[in-house]
């Protein structure tokens, strides 16, 4: 194993699902290191995530990120911030905007503030959803998925919700601090996550856990929104890579080159789980749903030497469906809340 550049850092976020999976990431592979997890320990952040390290290495600070006071107690015993911590859920954004200015920017500027201070490496976890989206062409072939333009570090923000404006918000004070004060600092934007301990709203643990309590899963409108698929293990070797390795003042894209959209990635896991791949209802589609989003990763690749492992969708997708699987009392209890809430907005077409 290699030795860490960085003995004590403080992970924000880190009972979340990406969150959590870094930790799991950077306690597997890096001995050395000691972990604080910050983390407010909201409806999507769950101590279960990390029970299972909590201990001499690991520890977990209950706080808010915009709590200036538990982020300079951290702060002072840290030599690194990665900042996962964010309000991440588009159709919560559309509902309140509250807490989304609250988390993503306020919560941002405190650390980058503690980072400044104590003169921290900061790496600022963010999201592709920052650029907007990209062009769907039916007369390319597959639909235009895999085709054709992508997002790169130098691609213009155009954020379409409250989330991916906070998002984008939160990137550019980042950016400010680095040219402005000198804030050792790097980002990244990432794409469409999938994997174990991801909250069951999100579209891929939605569908298996409706699948698994014999609710009949739903797909938004046509269902031919385009996203870049990666599996949370190489998100996290991505953001480590960055961490230790990334220039100063940049800004790194984690993609694995898994562009498929909606309605292929539930007919798949209906498919995974012995249904037929049909049997799922159409509802209302999201306002501002934005149409395609794709990672150009060769900055990544060919300046830091990162390659992602899952590159199989097929198989990942099978090992987080038996995640779930083997796994509901992770879930069950919230699943039932979960879809009253979607009930109140979507549809049946």
């Amino acid at each position: 194993m290699t030795e860490s550049p960085y003995k004590n850092i403080v992970v924000t976020g880190g009972a979340g699902f990406i969150g959590s999976n870094f930790v799991h990431y950077v306690y597997n592979n890096f001995p050395d290191v000691h972990i604080t997890v910050l983390d407010k320990l909201t409806y999507a952040g769950n101590k279960a995530n990390i029970a299972s390290i909590l201990g001499d290495r690991v520890e977990l600070v209950v706080g808010d990120i915009a709590d200036a006071d538990i982020v300079d107690q951290v702060a002072a015993k840290a030599d690194a911030i990665v900042h996962y911590a964010a309000e991440s859920h588009n159709d919560n954004s559309l509902k309140s905007q509250d807490e989304f200015i609250q988390t993503n920017f306020i919560g941002t500027y405190t650390l980058i503030q503690a980072a400044r201070k104590y003169d921290l490496r900061f790496h600022h976890v963010s999201t592709d959803e920052v650029y907007g989206d990209l062009p769907y062409r039916e007369d390319l072939p597959g639909h235009g998925e895999g085709e054709g333009e992508k997002f790169t570090d130098k691609t213009p923000y155009n954020p379409s919700s409250p989330y991916s404006s906070t998002k984008a918000a939160s990137d550019l004070i980042v950016r400010a601090w680095v040219r402005s004060f000198g804030l050792k600092a790097t980002i990244s934007n990432c794409s469409n996550n999938y994997g174990p301990y991801q909250h069951i709203e999100k579209f891929i643990p939605r569908q298996i856990t409706n699948i698994l309590s014999g609710i009949k899963p739903k797909l938004y409108g046509d269902g031919k929104n385009v996203r870049d698929w990666i599996h949370t293990e190489d998100h996290s070797s991505g953001v480590w890579t960055i961490l230790t390795k990334g220039k100063l003042g940049e800004t790194y894209l984690i993609g694995a080159d898994g562009e498929k959209n909606n309605k292929e990635v539930l007919e798949q896991i209906l498919t995974e789980m012995g249904q037929a791949s049909d049997a799922y209802d159409r509802v209302t589609d999201r306002a501002g749903h934005d149409l395609r989003y794709a990672i150009d990763n060769t900055k990544l690749r060919t300046e830091l030497g990162w390659e992602p492992k899952h590159t199989d969708f097929e198989s990942g997708l099978k090992a987080t469906i038996d995640w779930y699987r083997e796994n509901e009392d992770w879930w069950k209890a919230e699943k039932e809340a979960v879809e009253a809430k979607y009930a109140e907005t979507q549809k049946v077409l």
